[in-house]
């Protein structure tokens, strides 16, 4: 790009932002840049940071950079994948950031959290790593126009420098929603529902796979994928999630 061209894209830049400033993300108020949040916002967002649980991502007592630190539900029911990451906790902020993304028709907000989403994942990724979103079944897609994880998986993809496959898994039986229901019956609800799609079998045959989804509850979700992946010859899977239901310290 010439010096010319450079100037106009700028001179175009510069207008763009006078008529319409950087909101943001949250509650609309300007920022300083786009996608951003304001200092209330930020403030009321509880993002994870510290020692936390090495395979389900909830924060833990204890310094900065314990290795390997496994939460009582964890050491208690070790979860089928190997390792786990959230972003923040599922709640003020971050709870709304996430409704707007899942319901509210908030594509825009997939760009931010894919950013974040890399951060947590630094020290989980492995070159030949996939990338895969917990899929949604047919209906919910079409209801929804979206599956907000594959949102997610389709930006992060360029952050960490790995292949994302939007269709790795699918979910071939509708189930109700888990709402409310306890980690059993959400076992049994989602058992056999998700499964690799078989196109992609020879694809995750011995693969690492990052597994992604806005939000951990009780991880039975995260579990029936791990599932589908591991009885599909995959190589050992690491979850990743924008928000974890979970205790602040």
């Amino acid at each position: 790009m010439g010096r010319i061209d450079r100037h106009f894209a700028g001179v175009v830049q510069t207008a763009i932002r006078l008529v319409y400033p950087p909101r943001c993300l949250a509650c609309g108020g300007l920022v300083d840049s786009d996608f951003g949040l304001c200092g209330d916002c930020w403030r009321d967002t509880p993002f994870i940071g510290g020692t936390v649980c090495d395979a389900c991502g909830v924060p833990l007592p204890g310094g900065q950079g314990e290795a390997a630190a496994r939460c009582d539900q964890c050491l208690s029911h070790p979860p089928p994948w190997n390792r786990g990451r959230a972003v923040m906790l599922y709640a003020g902020t971050a709870r709304r950031l996430v409704m707007q993304l899942k319901h509210g028709d908030r594509q825009d907000i997939a760009a931010p959290a894919a950013r974040w989403l890399a951060e947590a994942a630094q020290g989980l990724t492995r070159p030949d790593m996939l990338i895969a979103p917990v899929p949604l079944h047919r209906w919910r897609l079409l209801g929804r126009g979206y599956n907000q994880s594959a949102l997610l998986t389709r930006r992060l993809g360029p952050h960490l420098g790995l292949r994302d496959i939007p269709d790795l898994l699918q979910r071939p039986r509708a189930t109700p929603s888990l709402d409310g229901k306890s980690r059993t019956e959400r076992q049994g609800i989602l058992a056999e529902a998700i499964r690799v799609t078989p196109r992609h079998a020879g694809a995750v045959a011995g693969r690492p796979v990052l597994l992604v989804d806005d939000v951990m509850t009780s991880g039975a979700t995260f579990s029936a994928a791990t599932g589908a992946l591991l009885a599909a010859g995959s190589g050992p899977v690491t979850v990743l999630a924008l928000a974890r239901v979970g205790k602040a310290l």
